[in-house]
């Protein structure tokens, strides 16, 4: 007989991101908590395209900036058309807000967003070309409150995971008027300073970029630039502090960061980062600002907004820094156990009529021994778990068993779907 050879297995892209039990459900546990928080303060779901064409994020995000310039995954389609799989979500729904009209009803328009997102990035630990973000927007109103009430709902989604050891930044990126007297000066300084050709061309489209560049050189040199908070507009810096007043009337801690630039063009006026002390290099956890002037670089009417990206890859990696524990609720509510080819029928039978009520209900396959069973009912986590044998068919009896307390009470198998209210709420 001629030998088979063995297909080699096949393995996921370099820097992909994946989840999968058991510690998938830490991602989706944090991923319902950041939506919850959003969906509390009156957010309201969209759902993006994963890619777009191309022209929308060179325009949105920004050409100077290394998404654009570095990161993007782009690839000509069949038709001949550019398209980019998103590498961040605010361009996108703007796009969407404009398409659709939304702009034209009541504002601000509020909508919450979640999926993969992706940047031809180097990987390293929270740091991937494949990567979970949850974000909301507020678009239509410059109101502080609205900041106040962005930030807000990150910070409430931190702390609805347990998070303790995060801080918030704040700064102001001004307005049109504060940027532009800014800028001026600005390039002034950069021109003093010896720049590769590189750098050079970066600043020329948006000198706040070098403010970005992770070598120390530049970094120096970038540490004796003129700050931008010094240049504000009275109606600017009068908002900032409103920001701040809110802020610390909510209780919500926060440090003033000079020299803060967020990494797209489009951030105007209050900008924000939660930093988590135990990830290292890639500490931020989230992030956002206003974006005053990014509707009308894409076609539709010159209104404000404001929003953040939270990366729940990253929040992941801070709960298990953390060691936070997942609640018990994340668990099925039954788990039966048929130990007798007979008690199959009805465990499938009994498996689908809870279900119907609601009931998470999952139960051990193939023919396993009532310890084997017992193996898999403390693996799934259930809250009781529930041993069918002929004994029990016959009498129309079993033993449900509470796996928290190891208590144990005898129900009627006949009437269990109808009684689950009472017995799993």
């Amino acid at each position: 007989m001629a030998k088979v050879e063995r297909t080699q297995p096949l393995q996921a892209p370099k820097g992909v991101s994946e989840y999968f039990p058991d510690r998938s459900r830490t991602f989706e546990h944090v991923r319902t908590s950041l939506i919850t928080a959003a969906k509390n303060s009156g957010y309201e779901l969209i759902e993006l395209p994963v890619f777009e064409d191309t022209e929308l994020f060179k325009r949105g995000v920004g050409e100077s900036t290394d998404v654009v310039s570095k990161e993007m995954y782009t690839f000509e389609d069949r038709g001949g058309r550019s398209i980019t799989l998103r590498p961040e979500g605010t361009a996108g729904v703007m796009r969407s807000v404009i398409e659709h009209n939304l702009d034209r009803g009541q504002l601000p328009v509020k909508v919450w967003y979640s999926g993969a997102f992706f940047r031809a990035e180097r990987p390293q630990a929270g740091r991937y070309r494949q990567f979970y973000q949850v974000g909301i927007e507020a678009i239509g109103l410059n109101d502080p409150e609205i900041d106040v009430e962005v930030i807000a709902v990150a910070e409430r989604a931190f702390r609805s995971l347990g998070l303790k050891n995060y801080h918030l930044e704040i700064t102001s990126l001004g307005d049109r008027e504060s940027r532009a007297r800014y800028t001026t000066d600005l390039r002034k300084f950069i021109s003093t300073l010896d720049l590769d050709e590189e750098s050079v061309n970066r600043a020329e489209i948006n000198p706040l970029r070098l403010f970005d560049d992770k070598r120390e050189a530049i970094k120096s040199a970038m540490s004796k630039a003129p700050i931008l908070m010094e240049y504000l507009t009275a109606e600017s810096a009068a908002h900032f502090e409103r920001v701040k007043e809110l802020l610390t009337a909510l209780g919500i801690a926060f440090t003033v960061n000079n020299r803060m630039v967020r990494g797209l063009d489009y951030y105007t006026g209050t900008a924000f980062e939660f930093v988590h002390h135990d990830l290292g290099a890639q500490s931020g956890i989230g992030g956002g600002g206003r974006y005053d002037g990014l509707m009308a670089e894409l076609g539709g009417g010159d209104l404000s907004g404001i929003g953040f990206g939270i990366g729940v890859d990253r929040c992941v990696l801070a709960c298990e820094a953390e060691g936070i524990a997942l609640p018990e609720n994340l668990s099925l509510d039954l788990f039966i156990v048929p130990i007798t080819p007979s008690s199959k029928t009805l465990s499938v039978t009994l498996a689908e009529q809870l279900r119907d009520r609601g009931v998470a209900v999952d139960m051990a396959y193939g023919d396993r021994s009532l310890k084997g069973g017992m193996k898999a009912a403390d693996k799934s986590l259930a809250r009781f778990s529930l041993v069918l044998g002929d004994d029990e068919l016959a009498s129309d009896t079993a033993s449900i068993k509470n796996m928290r307390t190891g208590e144990s009470r005898s129900i009627k198998i006949s009437t269990l779907a109808d009684d689950a209210e009472n017995i799993f709420k």
